[in-house]
């Protein structure tokens, strides 16, 4: 199954206040490597956008005017993700307001299957914090460029922090030959970060020997 990453901005927080989707971004995955398939759209919410929120993302209203309206790019975005499982930094936040534009419209709720990575994070850090910046920080992500939250830059670190969460890691450059032909993306090798190395049957038996001679220091 493909992966998609997907982030959006919204003009508030709540979708009871009657709050909007401004923008959707997502960046496709295959076997954890990015593709060259990306989604992206502002979108005009139709109502003003809360200073909070603005703050956070900085698109203005008058900007957001000029953009699509939802109706406009629900198909090509519905087709985007169809069965592909979705990677989200707190996924209950923008599926509620994915399913809510999706109501609007008389359309049925998405029911892609949804890694939140918010909740990955806290299983795995219980007690440490797990916004993206800090996950960035622990990763050592570089996310220097993360001035406001949108949706790509969100979406491309998101990717990064994924990688790192599941305890696997992005591809690195292979080499091959002295013309150093960078391999096909079928030749990657994505594996975990620790490196299980067996003893040799010499070792066992140092091991062995070590553990025999210490035992009885410590008995005695």
């Amino acid at each position: 199954m493909k992966e998609v990453v997907l982030d959006t901005e919204t003009t508030g927080i709540s979708i009871k206040e009657g709050h909007r989707i401004v923008e959707i971004g997502c960046i496709e995955l295959e076997d954890l490597i990015p593709t060259k398939n990306k989604f992206h759209v502002y979108l005009n919410p139709g109502r003003k956008v809360s200073e909070k929120a603005l703050e956070i993302h900085g698109y203005t209203d008058e900007f957001l005017s000029k953009q699509k309206k939802f109706n406009e790019i629900v198909d090509e975005f519905l087709i985007f993700i169809k069965n592909k499982k979705l990677i989200i930094h707190n996924a209950e936040f923008d599926i509620a307001h994915i399913n809510n534009e999706l109501s609007i419209l008389g359309k049925k709720e998405i029911e892609n299957q949804i890694l939140d990575t918010l909740s990955l994070a806290r299983d795995k850090f219980p007690g440490s914090p797990a916004s993206l910046d800090a996950l960035c920080k622990k990763f050592r992500i570089p996310n220097l460029h993360r001035v406001k939250h949108t949706a790509l830059i969100d979406c491309d670190l998101l990717t990064k922090v994924y990688i790192n969460l599941i305890d696997q890691r992005e591809p690195t450059l292979n080499f091959q030959n002295q013309d150093q032909e960078i391999k096909e993306k079928n030749d990657f090798n994505i594996g975990y970060y620790k490196k299980i190395i067996k003893p040799n049957l010499e070792e066992l038996k140092d091991h062995k020997d070590y553990l025999k001679r210490n035992l009885k220091k410590n008995f005695y």
